[in-house]
């Protein structure tokens, strides 16, 4: 994942460590809002990560400033856009979602501000979520003549439940962080200041414990949710066997009888 500030037109890569990063939806200006290239990016980004994740070991994803994680799709770059080239851009925003979901380092959404369509999707698309007070939630496509096309009526029903999500997709009506922590699709929710500390005391956490351990256990829990029961338990025990040959499997184990912190190497 590149560092470098001229890496991206609008997200902002903020590394922590050797092992976590901070992506930021770096269009402040315009409510962090999902444009063609941030789609772009956002795709590159996340793709690169999985081809090569090199050290990184966890990732944090939150919104520049402290009023919007993404305020949804950029409607002024959408008014007067062909079919054609409405289609167009869908593409990439298909491709940025699954480039997210696909993505083998956890991923921990830290939402800072409105989570409005595309920008309630992208946050679907993390691991889990930690959110601000402040924060709101919407997926309101149905308001405006289209539905939910970033997998919002895919991960919303997986984090609270057919019905539920039914409810909220189709009034389009916002909800509050408070509320979607008690429905399931928020982990935890902290006062603004205290947000993005503790997504990164969690990403530090994570990124402490065996890298391949966790991509495995990330994909056979995602994986294994589509699967019977049956084919998950198949699953798991491929996602397991993947660590038995390995030099962290073995480091633990010595770690651990020798009552020491093991130094994983993701080998």
């Amino acid at each position: 994942m590149s560092s470098t500030p001229s890496a991206f037109d609008t997200l902002s890569i903020e590394p922590i460590d050797e092992h976590v990063a901070i992506v930021r939806l770096n269009r402040p200006d315009a409510s962090n809002a999902l444009n063609t290239q941030m789609g772009r990016d956002l795709v590159r980004c996340f793709e690169d990560t999985a081809l090569d994740p090199k050290s990184l070991r966890c990732i944090v994803l939150t919104g520049a400033g402290d009023k919007a994680f993404c305020a949804g799709g950029d409607l002024k770059e959408r008014r007067g856009m062909t079919d054609e080239a409405w289609t167009r851009q869908h593409v990439i925003f298909e491709r940025m979602v699954r480039a997210l979901i696909d993505c083998p380092v956890p991923i921990i959404g830290a939402v800072n501000g409105a989570a409005y369509g595309g920008g309630c999707e992208i946050a679907g698309c993390c691991d889990f979520l930690y959110a601000a007070e402040n924060a709101r939630f919407a997926l309101t496509e149905v308001t405006l003549g289209i539905m939910p096309g970033g997998g919002g009526t895919q991960t919303l029903p997986r984090a609270v439940g057919e019905r539920r999500a039914k409810e909220l997709i189709l009034t389009g009506k916002p909800f509050t962080a408070a509320e979607a922590h008690a429905w399931g699709l928020v982990n935890e929710v902290f006062p603004l200041s205290e947000l993005l500390p503790a997504a990164l005391a969690t990403a530090s956490h994570i990124a402490r414990n065996a890298p391949i351990s966790v991509r495995q256990a990330k994909l056979s829990i995602h994986r294994g949710l589509q699967l019977s029961l049956r084919d998950g338990l198949a699953l798991e025990i491929e996602a397991y066997n993947r660590m038995v040959p390995t030099e962290d499997r073995r480091e633990g184990v010595l770690a651990f009888n020798e009552k020491r912190t093991p130094n994983f190497k993701g080998r």
